[in-house]
């Protein structure tokens, strides 16, 4: 049986941001109070009469224990692969240390289909979706290809920031209600390179952000006769490094992901239209053809160590790293280090976030 008091600083954190939970207890709507107003019993509104009648403070938490997932996180970016090469080592370690506590979806913005050189478009599409489902599937999280208003998958390599795809991603983020969403980069240099669909998607939830709990805000693309919304939840938004934008990746966070790299080599491995095909063939990927698992080990270790060296953090492990957005809820530096898993960030960095968090939050 789970505890009934909260066991880490997260799931604290967690109940003193939702002052109000919903479960389905016995087939009934009930609305939870995940904190008490005063010391002693408090009635649980419900939108039915509930059998359960009062239920104090702690009763409550004990039914939460049971059916309260205590740490969503959502990714959102181009391309399948996107995930792989820029989080997944940081998920895993967010599953390692919740394990039941933590859900994870990953909601891909593009069809898939020009990912290759030999292959027709329909067959790209086809098996890319079967690489990353595959990949998925290692990794225990939910893929959900991003459909637009027309029911159609946005189209790979042209992605274009519209009222449709601001729906699309609005209904997706409303639906999941994550406590973190994590997304490609805006980039800060005209200079730097990029990838014009990691950009869309950037540029997109940046100006869907402040849409997330305004629920008439895309009802004519998808209706709702719900008469009295309730509040959804505004993530708070980290950027991930973006490979594409050389020589504008920045970063507020770094997580040491070393104890994850051998599922993050099987993951990657997932992807063989990838990485021993398209991105080999392509170039500025600075890799030949791995001929074995164990070769693409390397070649995913050196694509690592470059990083580092791009960030100014040669000699620090394998890390990913984040960067921190006022486009949704702002933490403060002291959320971000009780959430987030092994966060090695240089002192100095640690620093100059925690300035500019309470400078957006007023304090």
């Amino acid at each position: 049986m789970q505890q009934l008091v909260p066991s880490s600083a997260t799931r604290a954190a967690k109940l003193k941001r939702e002052p109000c939970l919903e479960l389905v207890l016995g087939g009934l709507l009930v609305q939870v109070s995940a904190r008490p107003k005063k010391p002693g019993k408090g009635k649980l509104p419900s939108r039915r009469s509930s059998p359960l009648g009062e239920l104090n403070f702690w009763e409550s938490r004990f039914w939460l224990s049971f059916f309260l997932v205590l740490m969503k996180a959502l990714f959102v970016h181009a391309h399948f692969d996107d995930y792989e090469f820029s989080t997944a080592g940081t998920f895993e370690m967010w599953r390692r240390q919740l394990g039941d506590d933590f859900r994870a979806r990953l909601i891909i913005c593009t069809d898939g289909a020009a990912g290759h050189h030999r292959m027709s478009r329909e067959d790209t599409a086809r098996v890319r979706l079967a690489e990353q489902l595959e990949s998925a599937k290692l990794a225990q999280c939910e893929i959900e290809p991003l459909l637009l208003p027309n029911g159609k998958a946005p189209r790979e390599a042209c992605l274009q920031v519209d009222s449709d795809l601001l729906a699309a991603l609005w209904k997706a983020i409303r639906d999941f209600e994550p406590d973190y969403l994590f997304v490609p980069p805006v980039p800060s240099d005209s200079l730097a390179g990029l990838h014009v669909d990691h950009v869309a998607v950037a540029e997109a939830v940046r100006k869907v952000a402040y849409m997330i709990n305004v629920p008439h805000a895309f009802t004519p693309e998808y209706p709702s006769d719900e008469p009295k919304p309730k509040p959804c939840k505004v993530p708070y938004i980290l950027t991930a490094y973006d490979g594409y934008m050389f020589g504008a990746n920045s970063y507020d966070l770094a997580v040491d992901v070393s104890a994850a790299f051998d599922l993050m080599v099987d993951m990657t491995w997932c992807h063989q239209s990838q990485v021993t095909e398209w991105l080999p063939w392509v170039g500025r990927h600075d890799m030949d053809v791995p001929k074995s698992k164990d070769e693409w080990r390397v070649t995913l270790e050196h694509r690592y160590t470059k990083r580092n060296r791009e960030l100014g953090l040669g000699g620090q492990p394998m890390v990913e790293v984040f960067g921190v957005s006022a486009w949704g809820e702002i933490p403060t530096i002291n959320q971000l280090k009780a959430d987030l898993p092994n966060l090695i960030t240089p002192a100095e960095t640690e620093v100059r976030l925690a300035k500019r968090l309470a400078q957006w939050r007023g304090e």
